[in-house]
């Protein structure tokens, strides 16, 4: 699916506060001016019951334990240049994703496993946090949150399963003002390990809205990537 409109969809967020999300179409709180009707779902996301998008990309789980440091999930194409990111849970997995031609790459602190920096502000994180939910509500927390860091902000949800376990796929902006917009997206994915612990891990990809480049760095960062389970 390709990204479009972002502009238009920050301005429509303009007359109310965006307090929840539909498919691909921002929708204002109850009772708030500019209300709209979610969409139908499309051919590419799973049919949802009362137009829930936190069961996009949510997939029955194998719990199966594997061999230790046994890759769960590679990439089809290596990128040329990649990143390993990790936490210090030695229960979590690990996550290699591509980086863009550019961009500089550090570790992380916390559940933060590694940050990278581009070209004109854009900045991408990875995190890799337990988490006690199943993965419609860790889903739709994540999203909720994502939500909260702007009064005005608009997102559209993809499924985005990876290797059989479940994921979506986020692509949105926030803007406090037309001049101070910031477009993002995200991929994020909910992992069982062999401890029996889940994971959600989130490859998150921002920058101010008309960057040059950003469409190619964000979709070459979340695109499938490699998972190592300890």
């Amino acid at each position: 699916m390709k990204r479009v409109g972002w502009a238009a969809l920050t301005l429509a967020c303009l007359a109310a506060a965006c307090v929840r999300t539909s498919d691909g179409v921002p929708v204002a709180g109850e009772g708030g001016p500019g209300a709209t009707t979610p969409s139908p779902p499309s051919a590419t996301t799973q049919p949802t019951q009362q137009g829930d998008q936190s069961v996009y990309g949510v997939v029955p789980t194998t719990r199966a334990p594997v061999p230790p440091n046994s890759v769960a999930c590679s990439q089809t194409i290596k990128p040329s240049v990649r990143m390993t990111a990790a936490v210090d849970d030695p229960q979590a997995p690990r996550i290699t994703v591509g980086v863009p031609d550019k961009w500089s790459m550090a570790a992380g602190t916390g559940d933060v496993g590694g940050r990278l920096d581009g070209p004109g502000g854009m900045q991408a994180t990875i995190t890799i946090a337990v988490t006690q939910l199943d993965p419609a509500a860790a889903f739709r927390k994540y999203t909720d949150d994502l939500m909260a860091e702007s009064a005005v902000s608009s997102v559209s949800v993809l499924p985005g399963q990876l290797c059989g376990y479940s994921g979506q796929k986020l692509m949105g902006a926030w803007s406090d003002t037309p001049q101070n917009a910031v477009e993002y997206e995200d991929r994020i994915v909910h992992i069982w390990t062999n401890s029996g612990s889940n994971y959600l891990v989130a490859v998150h990809v921002q920058a101010p809205t008309g960057t040059p480049g950003f469409d190619a760095a964000a979709a070459l960062l979340t695109e499938d990537f490699e998972i190592v389970l300890p």
